[in-house]
Parts: structure tokens; C-alpha cells; sequence
């Protein structure tokens, strides 16, 4: 009877996990919608290559002051003084398909994604004049290839980590509030980025499942460039003084990167 009982439990512990690793087991598809978030805090400014020789320079009036003495701020300019700016958060969202493998409680799998987000990172400049110059990126498509390795919990909980490639088109754009010289910019470019986090899946029934997940995406963006040239503007411009063709501006900060939190529903076959 004894051995009975003990050959019965022996046959239960092996059968549970067999049926248990097949929670997470196996392909999907599925969506990731939520919110993302700017860096903050980086004080960046605005760097200016008067003359386009590609050193930085101070931009000077006739008097040989800083005609950007007001300053410079993170975000969209509010007005054209130095009175603070607008950062600009924004919806994000993804479409996904993804395979996992479960060995007992550990779940290793590979997903990949696309999709885009709504927001924004801006930084502006402000001149004496007064004169504001923003300068923005967005997102306009981008797609990722990434890894997990998690825990499952409980039987219908995975807890897990990701981290992959990313790639990108940034969308560049300027504004500004000066009406007399002339802009060009060199517009849009495709970047490669890393993208990490982490999150928490829970099954719902056999085939569906709902969670939360945090990401963290870097893209390097360093080539987009915005030159100011002479326009309507007279002899004494500061963008064109003493001869130059004109003057080039560039982000001081070529890091493009932000957080999410991310709802996500998963459909498994």
C-alpha cells in the first residue's frame, strides 16, 4: 500500500510540471500599448558652428556679446523669452510576435516588435532679439528584436527581463519665431538603438494573457543640423557677422532616449 501511494506521488510530481511548462510554451502574437516619457534633467542647450567650419562657436551681436545669453531649456518653447518649456510626453504603441521555451519554471523566448510613439524631445534656444529656436525629434516608425528569460509563478505568472536591438526613423523638426533669415535642414534620419526592461505576463485562460512592462530605448542621433543664413535679415545679423555664410545649430546631447510603460495582450497558439 505504502509503495502504492509513494509510486502514485511520484507519478503526479512528474506529470504537474509537464503540464505546467506548457503555460508559457510555445508562439504568439499579440500588443503592447502605453505611455512614454522623456529622460528629463539633461540640461541641454544648443550648439552653434558659425561659419560652417565645423568647430562650436559663440554667437556674437556688434557688441560682442552672447546673442543667446537668455539661455536655453528642455522642451518646446513656450514664448519667445526664456519662460520655460513644454516637454511633451506621449501614447506609445506596438504590434508583436514572439516564441518562448519552458523548462520547469525558467522561460526563455525571443519576441520582435514595431509600432510608434507620440512622443516628443525637444530643446530650444532663446536669443536677445527676443527669438526662440526649438529643435525636435520624434519617433516615426521603429522595431525591435529582443530576448527573455523568466520565472514562471504560481503556474500562470511569468515574471522576466528583456533586452535587444532596436532600430529607427527619427523624424527632426525646427521652429522658430525669427521671421528675416533663412532655415535649412537636412531632415530625417534611421538610427540603431538598444532597448531593456522588464515585466510581469499573467495568464487569463488557455491562450490569453495580459501584463505590464517597463522599457528603457537609447537611439544615438548626432547628424541632424538646422543653418541659418542671411534671408531678409540685415548686414549686422548675428548669424551672419563679420562675413560669415551663416551659422550651423546641432543638439549639444546626440542621446535619444526615453521610458515606457507598456500595458501588453498576448494570444498564444
Amino acid at each position: 500500500m505504502r509503495k502504492s501511494i509513494l509510486g502514485a506521488s511520484g507519478l503526479l510530481l512528474f506529470v504537474a510540471p509537464s503540464a505546467y511548462a506548457q503555460e508559457f510554451d510555445g508562439p504568439y502574437i499579440g500588443v503592447a500599448v502605453g505611455y512614454g516619457f522623456e529622460k528629463g534633467g539633461t540640461n541641454e542647450t544648443v550648439r552653434f558652428d558659425r561659419g560652417f567650419d565645423g568647430t562650436d562657436d559663440v554667437v556674437t551681436t556688434t557688441a560682442g556679446t552672447d546673442a543667446f545669453s537668455p539661455g536655453f531649456c528642455d522642451g518646446r518653447a513656450r514664448s519667445t523669452a526664456n519662460a520655460g518649456c513644454k516637454r511633451e510626453n506621449g501614447i506609445d504603441y506596438h504590434f508583436r510576435a514572439g516564441y518562448d521555451a519552458q523548462f520547469g519554471n525558467f522561460v526563455l523566448g525571443v519576441v520582435g516588435e514595431a509600432g510608434s510613439s507620440s512622443m516628443r524631445d525637444s530643446v530650444s534656444a532663446f536669443s536677445t532679439t527676443p527669438a526662440s529656436y526649438t529643435l525636435t525629434r520624434k519617433i516615426d516608425w521603429e522595431a525591435a528584436v529582443r530576448v527573455r528569460a523568466g520565472y514562471a509563478l504560481g503556474g500562470t505568472t511569468l515574471a522576466y527581463v528583456t533586452a535587444g536591438p532596436s532600430y529607427a526613423e527619427i523624424k527632426n523638426t525646427f521652429s522658430t519665431s525669427n521671421g528675416q533669415n533663412a532655415f535649412l535642414d537636412n531632415g530625417d534620419f534611421r538610427e540603431w538603438g538598444v532597448s531593456g526592461g522588464g515585466g510581469i505576463e499573467h495568464k487569463i485562460s488557455s491562450s490569453v494573457s495580459v501584463g505590464v512592462e517597463y522599457l528603457y530605448t537609447r537611439y544615438n542621433d548626432d547628424n541632424y543640423r538646422v543653418r541659418a543664413t542671411r534671408g531678409a535679415a540685415n548686414a549686422i545679423n548675428p548669424f551672419i557677422l563679420f562675413g560669415a555664410p551663416g551659422t550651423e545649430f546641432r543638439r549639444s546631447d546626440d542621446r535619444f532616449d526615453f521610458h515606457a510603460v507598456r500595458g501588453t495582450l498576448s494570444f498564444r497558439f
